[in-house]
């Protein structure tokens, strides 16, 4: 069944679609019935996005009574791109009978964007990326996402199998459980930005389990591309050591986010741009799920990387992503000037920090860097609320510890707290510093840089450093080492979240 059909086909957008940013509908494409087929059923459908199409085409398919298992296949031409242009992408996914609306969760059963060529979904098994489940009667649709499209258009093919017969048995989900056994109140490391084979990585859940065991981290969040398939299996690879705590990074057109703490299996749709004014609903759904939304390189140079949402009710910015780059330099400074003008206004819900490996494949590095969260126990809510109120400072490795702390006339605060006292009262400023030999240190503020000394090389740190609220609303540390990076001056080993002074 060979169908060429260009993009002038029903277009519908937005409220039309129920899908933000428009969309394409090609025509059904129908299958027989279990009794008239002896076997697999197949169809072909071929099409054309120009360049310029909306982001999402959407293929519907009738699937009869019967059917058992699906599985797809597709392709598409690559020629050169033209100099400084973008040459062809495309990304593929899937929505059952319950509907393609926006937000339609119960309707999502997976997504592999260019990952995958193929894949396949029955009661029994999915392909990763994809949710197993019953092949039911009714309309499904394909949806395939034009990432970046060559100038003379993109020329794509899909092969849609049908087989039929009895469901296997059901797929048996098995969760991460919501807690390790952790030390009590305590500072707790964990990665949460990781991509395993249930999205774009190379590695499986068994061995990103192991290479933050290997890291000494204490917990870890899931976080594949736009798909919340990966939630059924990592029970079988947390345990008392290791807490795994269920997310998504929400992968949109106009920049990446992370859901942080999702309940198993839920899924935060991506199908919107900034100009849709569509993220504020997806980001309440975060919160009422007990999760946390997290801006995810804001400044990274990949097509639709860079961050345009703007920060307004999210819970951190990651300003430190994989190994040290020019990036992260940038975003460091956009973050702090957020929270000059946090505390030039006084607001307590100020953006905190954090920072993740981004780990995909080898030689990419589990836990470079990491957060250290001070939490009440290592369970899923602790370690959320204690990333939520900014009691995390973020590490290259478990090889460097600090500690960090602000007393004044007998009281003290820590990193994400406030120290409440009168603006000329004298504040001390304590950083102590383990596992950076010859590491620069240095204390921030509203002001910029106040202080920096070059550490010892035998042996951890303590030094100290008197101000006032007056002369620095806020103080925070920074440990780098001297030794460049192929984009930056120097290298970034700790950095901390603030200290806010005054009342």
């Amino acid at each position: 069944m060979d169908r060429r059909q260009l993009l002038l086909t029903t277009v519908k957008t937005g409220v039309a679609a129920g899908v933000a940013g428009g969309a394409v509908m090609l025509d059904p494409v129908a299958f027989p019935a279990s009794a008239e087929t002896a076997g697999p059923v197949t169809r072909t459908i071929t099409g054309h996005i120009p360049y310029g199409a909306p982001d999402w085409v959407y293929v519907p398919l009738e699937i009869p009574a019967g059917a058992n298992r699906l599985s797809v296949e597709y392709s598409y031409d690559r020629p050169a791109a033209p100099a400084g242009q973008n040459g062809n992408a495309l990304d593929i996914g899937l929505f059952d009978d319950h509907g393609i609306e926006l937000g339609a969760e119960r309707g999502f059963r997976g997504w592999s964007g260019g990952f995958r060529t193929s894949f396949t979904v029955s009661a029994s098994d999915a392909t990763p990326g994809y949710l197993p489940g019953p092949v039911r009667r009714g309309t499904w649709h394909v949806i395939l996402g034009p990432y970046t499209v060559h100038p003379q258009g993109l020329n794509w093919t899909i092969t849609v199998k049908l087989e039929f017969g009895p469901d296997g048995a059901a797929f048996r989900p098995n969760p991460a459980p919501l807690r390790a056994t952790g030390r009590g109140r305590a500072w707790y490391r964990g990665d949460m930005h990781l991509h395993t084979v249930h999205s774009d990585g190379r590695r499986t859940p068994a061995e990103v389990a192991a290479a933050a065991r290997a890291a000494k981290l204490d917990f870890i969040v899931s976080t594949e591309h736009n798909t919340s398939s990966a939630a059924g299996v990592w029970g079988e690879f947390a345990g008392p050591d290791l807490l795994v705590i269920d997310g998504e990074e929400v992968t949109t057109r106009n920049g990446h986010y992370t859901a942080l703490g999702l309940p198993a299996g839920t899924w935060i749709d991506w199908r919107y741009r900034a100009v849709d004014g569509a993220l504020a609903r997806f980001v309440q759904q975060i919160h009422r799920a007990g999760g946390l939304a997290v801006a995810a390189h804001p400044l990274a140079t990949c097509v639709a990387c860079g961050w345009k949402f703007g920060y307004s009710g999210l819970d951190a910015v990651e300003v430190w992503n994989g190994p040290w780059t020019l990036d992260d330099e940038a975003v460091l400074a956009g973050w702090d000037n957020l929270l000059v003008a946090a505390a030039r206004e006084g607001r307590a819900d100020w953006i905190p920090a954090v920072g993740d490996s981004d780990a995909h494949s080898e030689p990419q590095v589990v836990g470079l860097p990491h957060n250290v969260v001070y939490a009440g126990g290592l369970d899923r809510r602790a370690i959320l609320d204690g990333v939520r109120a900014g009691r995390l400072w973020i590490a290259e490795s478990a090889a460097v510890d600090l500690a960090f702390t602000a007393t004044a006339a007998g009281r003290s605060a820590g990193i994400g707290e406030r120290l409440r006292v009168p603006d000329d009262a004298p504040v001390t400023l304590t950083l102590q510093v383990s596992g950076a030999p010859g590491c620069a240190a240095r204390l921030i503020t509203d002001q910029g840089q106040r202080f920096a000394t070059v550490l010892p090389a035998d042996a951890p740190a303590t030094l100290t450093w008197t101000t006032t609220a007056r002369n620095a609303r806020y103080v925070r540390a920074e440990v780098r080492r001297q030794q460049p990076t192929p984009t930056t001056a120097d290298t970034m080993v700790a950095l901390t979240n603030p200290i806010f002074l005054g009342n």
